[in-house]
Parts: C-alpha cells; sequence; structure tokens
C-alpha cells in the first residue's frame, strides 16, 4: 500500500467517524430538547395543581377558626337564654294579677 492509499483510507474513516459523531450530537440535542418541553410540561402541571389544592392546607386554620366561632356562639347563646329567663322572671313579678 502506498501512502496515498492509506490517506485515503484514513480520510473515509475520518469522514465517517465524524458523522456518527455528528449524528450523535444532534440526536443528543433532540433528546435535551425533549426533555426540556416535558420538563416544563410538569413544571405548568405542578403549578396548576398548586394552585388548586392551596385552599385544602388552609382547611385546618378554617377549622380552628369556625371551633372558636362556635364556641363564641353558644357562650352568647348561654348569656341569651340567661337573660330572657330573667326577663320573662321580671315580666311575670311586674304584671299585675300573675304569680
Amino acid at each position: 500500500m502506498d501512502s496515498i492509499t492509506i490517506w485515503t483510507y484514513s480520510l473515509a474513516v475520518g469522514a465517517v467517524v465524524i458523522l456518527i459523531v455528528a449524528v450523535l450530537l444532534i440526536l443528543i440535542v433532540l433528546t435535551a430538547r425533549k426533555i426540556d418541553y416535558h420538563a416544563k410540561e410538569i413544571w405548568l402541571a405542578g403549578k396548576n395543581i398548586a394552585g388548586n389544592t392551596v385552599s385544602i392546607w388552609m382547611l385546618k386554620d378554617t377549622n380552628i377558626v369556625a371551633a372558636d366561632i362556635l364556641k363564641t356562639a353558644q357562650s352568647i347563646a348561654g348569656v341569651a337564654t340567661g337573660i330572657d329567663n330573667k326577663l320573662t322572671t321580671l315580666s311575670q313579678a311586674l304584671t299585675p294579677g300573675k304569680e
């Protein structure tokens, strides 16, 4: 084999290797873009889920406040019942002829 043939084969093999590397790099770039696209979709879905479920986490605070409101309302109802009983007693005491 003369040197020109060796150089020709070397250049041909080098060109094939360069083409294979170029194809693999293109495939890597396309795969990276797909991964990026799907990551963005996952991010958007996660944000939507978080936005739609944020109120669930607030229910604990709502239940605590509702329990406080119930206690206060029951206290008011007890006081109102006491006032009603006293007014009824007073009304009966002030009404002439009824005992």
